[in-house]
């Protein structure tokens, strides 16, 4: 792709955009019911996406060609970030990147830029600068590429920096934090923002799809800079989502609340591994996913839409990241559609396509193996007729006006975990289709968990991690086994002051009876061994002006 001429004014630019996209963006009739996902994505005032890799894209027709049909909004998967454009100080390298852009401007498409400022894949000649110098070469770095594609019409959007918390919700110690500390975050974006006046610039992270402590520590800091007169134009949700554990809670929620702070949100890098080998189940699970993610967007008018990590399983990231992982996009390796394609193009369609009628009723489950923390449940399988398949089961305890969820399986049995010991249970078993309806529910089952803790005693310590006026963060908890043997499962009981609740919860399932609040482990994280800790959070809402936080934290 030769230089871009400088003389070209943005204005021209964008108008020659429009017109480049206008059917595609700005459609008159809605999409038919065949079409290809971007024509129903604009029909409903959004874009769907991928990320493309620049081998493929040069070698691969089938590529190119679902890459050109599918999808309205472009990602390069590696071609932008630094160490592919600025290998050595000084010499940028644009081929890829510009291939990229050449690919989405001969094909109607929008580009997003991945990704500016990182603590990875970014060479080592950066990481070893002292602070003045590394200040300079971020701003020149972002100069130099964000300003190449400045006056390109394609290119409308930026990742200004990229996962700047670790999981518990802090600054990551990088080598940006550790030598230029918090402030090379807003200088990234004013940066850029001198680079490119018209482009939306962003703020990119997984695991802050759902409310948790991450994300509020995004939100804060979204909040914080914008009320500094930084730039931030929107915030990127990364979705790298897995079938075996649950679907983040409060999607939707997580959106709006960003989108109150007068920010763009988008999810830009969305994918559902499962644990090999593929399945029948697995796929319905990765469907409902991506099917839901699809939905939380679409209610959320400042979503602007959603990329997929890729489109094909031939050409993934997941298996060399996630040993044993894999088959995680819309498209098997051989370019046939899976499950999840249709839940996309569904939910695009218009409220998961015309998939109205709900499974049967599961039968009534059978309770086995019942231990003083956990208990195995088989139920006769539903079936569905409506189209979009069967997607898995709750299970759930029938508790009067609340009945909590205890777990879920793709297939007709699941064993309980985290239960309480020499409690009574009665529970019963739903089951849900790819187009989210869900079946009426079970007869219920009856059985009362042994006494014992499980294995042995543990212990449970809580962390307020921040506070608002409204409401507040507690994470970490950890629990820990301090017994002489394994616990398989635990409970953590706490009560929370009067006015206050409960708005979200990470790594453990959280129910609440008046003012006591019952976490059970997730079943990823019920095995402890002598010794072993694990930690789940939580997010309470409160009346403004209490600073209570909860108390009496006990764990058996």
């Amino acid at each position: 792709m030769p230089p871009h001429d400088r003389s070209r004014t943005r204005t021209l630019a964008l108008t020659a955009l429009f017109g480049l996209l206008a059917a595609f963006l700005l459609p008159a009739t809605p999409a038919a019911a065949s079409a290809a996902l971007r024509e129903h994505a604009a029909a409903r005032g959004k874009f769907i996406g991928t990320a493309l890799a620049t081998g493929p894209l040069a070698n691969e027709s089938a590529y190119r060609d679902l890459a050109a049909t599918e999808f309205n909004q472009i990602t390069a998967e590696n071609a932008m970030k630094w160490d592919a454009t600025e290998p050595s100080q000084g010499r940028f390298t644009f081929d890829g990147a510009d291939a990229v852009v050449g690919f989405a401007a001969a094909n109607g498409q929008q580009v997003h830029g991945h990704t500016l400022v990182w603590h990875s894949q970014t060479p080592g000649w950066v990481q070893s600068l002292g602070a003045t110098a590394m200040r300079a070469a971020m701003r020149e770095h972002i100069a130099q590429v964000v300003g190449r594609y400045a006056a390109d019409p394609a290119v409308v959007s930026w990742d200004v920096v990229n996962e700047v918390f670790d999981d518990s919700g802090n600054l990551r110690t990088s080598f940006w934090y550790n030598t230029l500390g918090e402030s090379y975050i807003a200088d990234a974006f004013r940066a850029a923002r001198a680079a490119d006046p018209d482009a939306r610039l962003c703020i990119n992270d997984y695991n802050v799809e759902g409310i948790n402590a991450k994300s509020t520590a995004m939100y804060d800091l979204v909040r914080s800079l914008r009320g500094q007169g930084v730039p931030v134009d929107c915030v990127g949700l990364q979705g790298h989502l897995a079938a075996q554990y649950g679907f983040p809670g409060q999607v939707q929620q997580n959106m709006q609340r960003f989108a109150d702070l007068g920010v763009q949100v988008r999810v830009t890098e969305l994918d559902v591994r499962m644990v090999m080998p593929r399945d029948a189940g697995k796929d319905a699970t990765q469907a409902a996913y991506y099917r839901d993610t699809v939905n939380a967007c679409l209610a959320v008018t400042a979503c602007a839409g959603i990329t997929i990590w890729g489109f094909t399983d031939r050409h993934s990231w997941v298996p060399d990241t996630f040993p044993g992982q894999g088959a995680a996009l819309i498209y098997d390796e051989n370019y046939r559609p899976k499950p999840a394609r249709t839940a996309v193009h569904d939910a695009l369609a218009g409220g998961g396509g015309s998939d109205t009628t709900p499974p049967t009723t599961p039968g009534a489950p059978a309770a086995s193996g019942v231990t003083a923390t956990t208990a195995t449940l088989t139920w006769a399988a539903s079936t569905d007729s409506g189209g979009s398949g069967l997607a898995g089961y709750t299970v759930h305890r029938e508790q009067g006006a609340t009945d909590p969820q205890l777990g879920q399986s793709a297939g007709p049995s699941v064993t309980l975990t985290g239960l309480s010991p020499a409690t009574r249970y009665e529970v019963y078993v739903r089951a849900r289709d790819g187009a989210g309806n869900q079946s009426p529910a079970s007869a219920t089952v009856a059985f009362t968990t042994a006494t014992g803790g499980g294995g042995g005693p543990c212990t449970v310590v809580a962390t307020v991690q921040s506070q608002w006026g409204n409401g507040y963060v507690v994470q970490p908890v950890t629990v820990t086994n301090t017994g002489a043997a394994a616990l398989n499962g635990w409970t953590v009981t706490f009560t929370l002051p009067p006015g206050h609740a409960v708005t979200g919860s990470w790594n453990a399932t959280l129910s609440t009876s008046g003012q006591t609040v019952t976490a059970r482990n997730a079943p990823y994280n019920a095995a402890l061994p002598p010794g072993g800790a694990t930690t789940f959070g939580f997010q309470a809402g409160r009346p403004g002006g209490d600073t209570a936080t909860p108390s009496g934290y006990a764990c058996g």
